[in-house]
């Protein structure tokens, strides 16, 4: 799934290629995707790109003060197009295609946009048209964006203190913290040395601060992995930058001991036992349920 630093890179990318641009059409393939109906899709023909920004794990192309938002979800991507001029129409229900974005040609003829793709068969892809990007639930709903300066430790202390959430899942939680998703709260766990199953009211004041500090080194070192690099190669880069995340089994980079990881019903963690637990491996749920 793209978390933040991914969308960060994508909007930076976006921006580039597509403000001052005209849109030519917007091509909507899976219906499901599009979750709004009024301004219709249509609308943002002839409009102008003038902005691209992120709310959290949204991206936001702002055509002359309509907005096209649009979520990733777990198995989304986005796939740039230097030239879309002989892109054939796709049938719906055909393949990963789920909408086309067409830009106006330019001088050289060329007619470059984006498509949305996702894989799978759990389509969760999400695609709005709005005149306002609190319009859209996920978006209004947002906790705050942990690489905003009003982000500081007093203000990570106020959302974890008095909350008996486990930290992995307020750090996922979108309407706690804006951005982390299943990757980086593993990765952001190992560097603050903390148990994903440590009680987010437990924790101490030097603990929060160390949490904070890092959240914020996690997230801005991935960030800056990732600016400048073409939406093609930004997968690679976010999976040759983790540390514990889908490493299970493999060695820690920091001390050495082998990575582990609790299973779930429709996700898994990773974590080190040496640096984060004590050395102590936590039950892994699925398997105890199994043999009860």
């Amino acid at each position: 799934m793209p978390e933040l630093p991914e969308v960060e890179s994508l909007t930076g990318f976006l921006r580039e290629r597509a403000v001052g641009r005209t849109v030519l059409g917007v091509d909507v393939v899976a219906f499901q995707a599009l979750k709004t109906f009024d301004p219709p899709v249509t609308a943002l023909g002839g409009l102008t790109v003038t902005g691209v920004s992120r709310h959290g794990k949204f991206i936001d192309l702002d055509c002359d003060g309509l907005h096209l938002i649009f979520h990733l979800a777990r198995a989304g991507w986005l796939r740039w197009r230097d030239d879309l001029s002989g892109a054939k129409p796709v049938r719906p229900g055909k393949g990963p295609l789920a909408v086309r974005l067409r830009l106006a040609p330019d001088e050289e003829g060329l007619a470059p946009g984006f498509e949305l793709t996702e894989a799978g068969t759990q389509k969760r892809l999400a695609v709005y048209v709005t005149k306002n990007p609190d319009d859209v639930p996920g978006v209004a709903a947002l906790g705050p964006d942990p690489l905003d300066e009003s982000f500081t430790v007093a203000a990570l202390k106020r959302i974890v203190g008095g909350n008996r959430t486990q930290i992995k899942g307020l750090l996922r939680d979108q309407k706690i913290i804006a951005g982390i998703g299943n990757a980086y709260s593993d990765e952001v766990l190992h560097a603050a040395k903390m148990s994903p199953f440590k009680i987010s009211a437990t924790l101490t004041d030097a603990q929060i601060a160390d949490l904070h500090e890092a959240i914020i080194t996690t997230l801005r070192d991935a960030v800056e992995r990732a600016h400048g690099l073409a939406a093609k190669d930004l997968k690679a880069e976010k999976k040759s930058g983790l540390r514990v995340h889908n490493r299970a089994g493999q060695p820690c980079d920091v001390c050495g001991d082998t990575i582990r990881e609790v299973s779930f019903a429709d996700s898994a963690l990773q974590y080190c036992p040496t640096c984060q637990t004590g050395g102590k491996p936590l039950a892994d749920r699925r398997l105890s349920r199994l043999l009860k």
